[in-house]
């Protein structure tokens, strides 16, 4: 059999839903299971995620995992939170410390059972210092969020991979590859053109899988890359 290729976006602490999605999917250990990041915060078990992917790290499946936003938001949490461990604590330590529980990462302390970002245990915050920040195959390019095509090497700008909501793709700086990422929440009936045009320049497979309410959202998808298949599992977590 032919390996096979699955992409995973944006999974958000919904451990009840990927376990679903990838019964659906059934991957074996020749086939390459390629995450695209944003694996925490919003749904109830950020941590259940981690320990799923994890787990199936250990297990011997071969497995890719991307740095999200989400991520980056976390680990800079920590390091602000570190510095600011005395009585008194800075406004900019309290402001991000905010922003980021407005990010939903009260969730994803909750999911550990710890209040502060410094109580994390330090396998988890490894696990996500060393995330990687693309992946490239001969006919996609995949990324959590997007691509800087103004200067020549488009992988030197980490910020915009992990942060970008609008790019303009200039296809030779990639090799004439598709771009494949996540981050920015589409609807089903936008991933199926994406998909279903083969010479689209990108495929956006974030379908907002916390937007359970939202007609058009609300899943968690897998996108094989040799079959071009997309496999939909609603959210069960909710």
């Amino acid at each position: 059999m032919k390996q096979k290729r699955w992409v995973i976006p944006d999974i958000h602490g919904y451990a009840k839903t990927l376990k679903s999605l990838l019964a659906q999917i059934r991957p074996s250990k020749e086939d390459h299971l390629i995450f695209l990041g944003d694996y925490i915060d919003r749904g109830p078990d950020s941590k259940g995620v981690i320990d799923e992917i994890m787990q199936l790290q250990k297990n011997g499946y071969r497995i890719t995992t991307l740095k999200g936003n989400h991520e980056e938001f976390l680990l800079e949490n920590y390091v602000n939170a570190k510095q600011n461990s005395g009585l008194f604590k800075s406004k900019a330590y309290k402001l991000l410390r905010k922003e980021w529980y407005e990010f939903g990462g009260k969730d994803t302390l909750k999911s550990f059972g710890v209040k502060s970002v410094l109580n994390l245990p330090h396998q988890y915050l490894e696990w996500m210092e060393n995330l990687e920040y693309y992946c490239e195959f001969k006919d996609y390019v995949l990324v959590h969020a997007g691509l800087n095509f103004k200067p020549d090497d488009v992988f030197a700008d980490k910020k915009t991979m992990l942060w970008a909501k609008e790019f303009k793709i200039i296809p030779s700086k990639i090799g004439y590859r598709q771009l494949v990422h996540g981050h920015a929440p589409v609807d089903l009936e936008y991933i199926h053109h994406c998909i279903n045009q083969e010479k689209h320049e990108f495929i956006d497979l974030d379908n907002g899988v916390y937007m359970s309410k939202k007609p058009g959202f609300g899943n968690l998808l897998a996108f094989e890359l040799n079959e071009r298949l997309l496999i939909t599992q609603h959210n069960e977590d909710e």
